[in-house]
Order: structure tokens, then sequence, then C-alpha cells
């Protein structure tokens, strides 16, 4: 049998193809049963995010200090769309799986890839599925920004985008796993195992190696969580998202590599190995792109706009020593308070820590322990201090630059709401499973003539 990329190239319409990978998604029973799974579960969680939010908000009224403190993007997108997150990790992948390996089990694989297709025009279309199914999926969870909405809560634009287009990212990473495990699984049960087994498999690096110092540390970069961490801060990742893309379109051409059955197994090994060394090579050169924008509203990942200013002028290569154990609290605090911001805004940060881990019991005493160097034009200035109103005035002093004239930065002025949670429970638990139910009841029904027609212009 000759693999589809070695067919004459010819103008076969695509609709048919995309009609096919969709309708077999939204017949499918993997696609509504996690849907009704989903919606309990997400609105549970928008029920308790809303009501610890109340909570808070009721002092918050009082209060414009406290009202400051309440952002929506912490209180409730992140909570809510973290039910979410559980969901697509572990109920997705039955979704995906179910593009490709339905069709490998009853044997319609092997006409499909007679038609005048290229196995990559295949898997496209297969992704284009995917990314159908995640958004249908994800109707339950982007419910609550409408409810959010409509109760009289605030949402920022970019900030609530950017969450969106985390969690879109991870859906598409679990689906092109998934995929890549139906295409080298001769069932979906074996399918559904190995991309548990990644998905699982990062939930054990999170809960054993995070924050082990040595190889542990870059074994725990591995995690698949890492990708939605940033997002969930506010932060636009580049360089994350450049090398999720290339992971995501290895397991993609993988997919496609190892789908047609005709081809031997050598070859496709061989083929496998070099798409995973580019692979490496691309998520390596990722990894050197350390650019992120902050898009919150109340800019919490960078300095006042006079001290951004200031402090990307500073061309110099700035080589700061931390003498503090990487679960100190204080290293935390400074972490993300100066470190992680200065790395965002000068252009060569280099950090090195100093300190051996610790333990509480520890009673080894190191006088240097506690203190910062901070090493900037050939001079060098040591402080104990993690707060950025003592780190900045010290590194101007080594950069012979005057303090910056602070700027009017508009104030975060905080969203106090005790939304109603009746109309929550009355959705998630009732209007919209019934929804779901008609839905998948309507799907059901038998495809139009036109769609026959449309198949019987593919000539093989």
């Amino acid at each position: 049998m000759r693999s589809p990329d070695t067919i004459p190239s010819q103008r076969a319409p695509l609709r048919p193809l995309l009609v096919k990978e969709l309708r077999g998604v939204a017949t499918g029973r993997a696609l509504w049963t996690m849907l009704l799974l989903v919606c309990p579960l997400i609105g549970y969680s928008y029920f308790q995010a809303l009501s610890l939010y109340a909570d808070a908000s009721i002092a918050g009224q009082q209060s414009p200090v406290l009202a400051a403190s309440l952002s929506p993007l912490d209180g409730v997108l992140v909570p809510t769309f973290g039910a979410s997150y559980v969901a697509i990790t572990l109920l997705f992948p039955f979704v995906a799986i179910r593009v490709l390996g339905r069709e490998k089990e009853t044997g319609v694989l092997r006409l499909l890839i007679q038609l005048p297709y290229r196995s990559s025009t295949l898997i496209a279309a297969k992704l284009a599925a995917i990314l159908a199914a995640w958004c249908i999926v994800s109707i339950p969870v982007l419910c609550s920004l409408v409810l959010w909405t409509a109760s009289g809560g605030h949402l920022a634009l970019p900030e609530t985008a950017n969450l969106v287009a985390g969690h879109l990212t991870y859906g598409l990473l679990i689906g092109a796993i998934g995929l890549f495990a139906a295409s080298i699984s001769d069932s979906a049960a074996t399918a559904a195992i190995v991309t548990l087994a990644f998905t699982i498999g990062s939930w054990v690096l999170d809960f054993t190696v995070a924050g082990q110092p040595g190889w542990m540390e870059w074994l725990a970069r591995l995690s698949l969580t890492l990708v939605l961490r940033p997002f969930e801060h506010g932060l636009l990742p580049i360089g994350l998202i450049a090398g999720a893309a290339a992971v995501i379109g290895a397991f993609v051409v993988l997919a496609g590599l190892w789908m047609p059955p005709g081809v031997s197994t050598r070859i496709k090994f061989m083929r496998s190995a070099g798409i995973i060394i580019a692979a490496v090579a691309l998520v390596s050169l990722a990894s050197q792109i350390t650019t992120s924008i902050d898009v919150t509203e109340d800019r919490r990942n960078s300095f006042a706009t006079a001290d951004q200013r200031t402090l990307a002028k500073l061309g110099d290569p700035l080589s700061v020593t931390v003498h503090l154990a990487p679960e100190d609290p204080r290293y935390l605090d400074l972490n993300r308070d100066v470190l992680a911001k200065l790395k965002r805004v000068m252009p060569n940060v280099a950090i090195r820590l100093a300190a051996r881990r610790q333990s509480f019991t520890d009673t080894t005493s190191d006088e240097s322990y506690g203190a910062m160097e901070f090493a900037y034009g050939g001079r060098t200035e040591t402080t104990r201090s993690t707060s950025p109103s003592e780190i900045l005035p010290l590194l101007y002093g080594l950069a012979g630059v005057d303090l910056p004239v602070p700027m009017l930065d508009g104030e975060y002025p905080g969203y106090p709401l005790i939304a109603d949670t009746d109309i929550t429970l009355a959705w998630y638990f009732g209007g919209l499973p019934l929804l779901i139910v008609i839905a998948w009841w309507w799907s059901r029904r038998p495809p139009p003539i036109i769609h026959h027609q449309s198949l019987k212009e593919i000539k093989p």
C-alpha cells in the first residue's frame, strides 16, 4: 500500500474532510459525556469562588485599602478555570483519542489514507477537530465569564484573554499528545493509558521533584502544569508559547508519521528520531526567549512606570548572588517582588543561589545567609532587605543614575462584589445540562444527504 505522501498531488476538496472530522467529534459520546461531567465541576468551583470573593468584598466595601487587593483574576477566574484544567487533564484525552482511535479500531483508517490527501492534510484536519472539541468542552467555563459580567463583575480584557489563551495552549498540548498516543496504539484503551502517563506523570513531577536542586530541577521543568502558571499570574510568556507550539507541532507531526499502516516500523522510528531532535532544538531555542508581557490591570508583575523606564536603560550585565535557600519564604518574596521583575525589564540579569537547601531543624550558622549581593558596572553592594523600596535605590547607586521622578500611575481600585449565587447553581446544575442533552440528541440525527454527495467528489 502506498503512503499518502507518495500519491501524486490532486486537488481534493477539503470541506468534506473537515465536515467528516467535525461530525465525528460532535457525534461521539466522549464529548457529550465530558460536557455533562464538567458542568457540576465548573459550577461548584465558580460557586465557591463567588462565595469566597463575596466574603472578602464585605470588608473591601468598607476599606479602600482592602478593596485594592480584590482582583477578579485571582479571586474568580483562576479558581474557576482551575476546575477546567483538571477536566482537560483527565477527561479531554478520551475526546482527542477518539478522533483517530475509532478509525483505527474499525478499519476505516485504511480506506481514509487511500483518498487523495497527504498525511499532513489528514492529521491537520484531525487537529482542527480537536480544536473544535476544546471550544465545545470549554463552553461551561466560558459561561462563568458571562455570568460574572451579568452580575456586575469586572473583567479586564487583556488579562482575561491571556488566561483563556493559556488554557487553549494547554488544551491543544493535551490534544496533540492524545492524537500521537492514538497513532501508535492499536486500541483506544492503550492510547488513553499512554496519554494519562504524560498528564499524571506531570503531577508526579510537581509533587516529587519540584524545587529540588541539580538535574531534578531540570526534570521538573518538563511538567505540563508549568504551561499554565505564567498565564494565571497575568503574564504573556513569549518563549513559553514558542516552546509549547514546537512541542504541539512535534506531537502532531509524529502522529502523522505513525498514522499510515503501510510504512515499516523501522522507517517510522528513523524519521521520528529526526523529528524529536528538531523539536528539542526548537524548545532549547525558545527557552532562551525570556521576554514576557505583563497584561494585568494592576501591573503586579512590573515596577512603577518611572522605575521601568530607568531600569530598561541600564544595559550592563547585572549579577545577583542570593544567600537564601530556594524554599526560604524570604527568597520567594524576593523573587516575586524584585528578581522576576528585574529579569523582565533589564536586558542582562544573572541570578545565582549561593545557599544550600536547609531544613527547619538545621542548626548550622552561616553569617552570610540572608544577604543579597548586587554587582553592576564593576561595583558591588550587599543588602539583607527583600523590599523593592530598598533594592531599587541600591541599583541606581551602582549604576550612577539619579532616582527617577515618580510618575502618576493610576492606582488599582479593586473590584469588590457580592454576586448572587442562586443563578449559578440553577444554570450549572439545571439549565446548561438540559441544553447539552438537547444538543446531544440533535447531533445524533442522520447526516444530510449533501454530505454524502460531497464525499463522492473525492476520487481515490
